[in-house]
């Protein structure tokens, strides 16, 4: 058994995996981390329990004092050069997020075209993999909520918006929502021409905000469930 937390900047997503398939999966704020303690109660001892986290070392000292049972199991992933047959071409690869490696690593898993990896949460991230498994690079920029946010606090007279997306938007609201939606579908959109000219080219879509961004792409694209668990799982299962 093999016990995925992927530690992200909002929440601690989590999963049990028996080998063949999800036992159970989950997400809870970072604030309700104590919750975590309920694993080792309600599952057996695992194989290994992995460990993918962006969210500081408060945040990871939190993770393991709850799973204190299995602490001696935990393996907290970095990002590398290469694993399998994923190649990381960052500049410095130990800088990449270990959550965006992770979804990679899930992502190579699921399709072996080119393919665009899109994580939507607190932060959208979008990074490419041509079909050889080489990560080319990627965009980081924040996520729907957090541009709302921006506006209205750093703006004199823009609302946190309330509104709805519209194409052509004819209320302050409504211009806010759509322009946020816009700037991320298009950034997607822009990422997977670069690539669409490959045979089976792929758009992956996972993280909190996946089926909000998903709905509005006019490229073809697959929500993926939970990718750096994913890619956790096989890492441990290769590792």
């Amino acid at each position: 058994m093999i016990v995925c937390l992927d530690s992200g900047n909002s929440r601690i997503k989590w999963g049990v995996h028996d080998g063949q398939q999800w036992l159970a999966q989950g997400a809870i704020a970072h604030a309700d981390s104590a919750e975590l303690a309920a694993l080792p109660v309600n599952f057996p001892m695992p194989d290994r329990v992995m460990l993918a986290n962006v969210a500081g070392d408060l945040a990871a000292a939190r993770i393991r004092e709850n799973l204190a049972p299995w602490v001696a199991l935990l393996h907290e992933v970095k990002s590398e050069t290469k694993r399998g047959d994923v190649t990381n071409l960052y500049q410095n690869p130990v800088q990449l997020g270990v959550d965006r490696w992770c979804a990679l690593i899930g992502a190579r898993r699921q399709t072996r075209s080119a393919c665009v990896v899109v994580m939507a949460g607190t932060a959208t991230t979008i990074d490419t993999l041509d079909a050889e498994g080489n990560f080319l690079g990627g965009m980081i920029l924040p996520g729907s909520d957090l541009m709302l946010r921006s506006l209205a606090r750093d703006t004199a007279g823009l609302p946190f918006a309330s509104g709805h997306y519209f194409p052509y938007p004819r209320c302050t609201d409504d211009a806010i929502v759509s322009g946020a939606i816009e700037a991320q579908a298009g950034a997607v959109e822009r990422a997977f021409q670069r690539i669409q000219g490959n045979s089976g080219a792929a758009c992956l879509i996972s993280g909190g905000n996946a089926h909000r961004l998903a709905d509005y792409l006019v490229i073809p694209h697959v929500v993926a469930q939970n990718l750096p668990l994913e890619g956790l799982r096989e890492l441990a299962l290769n590792n």
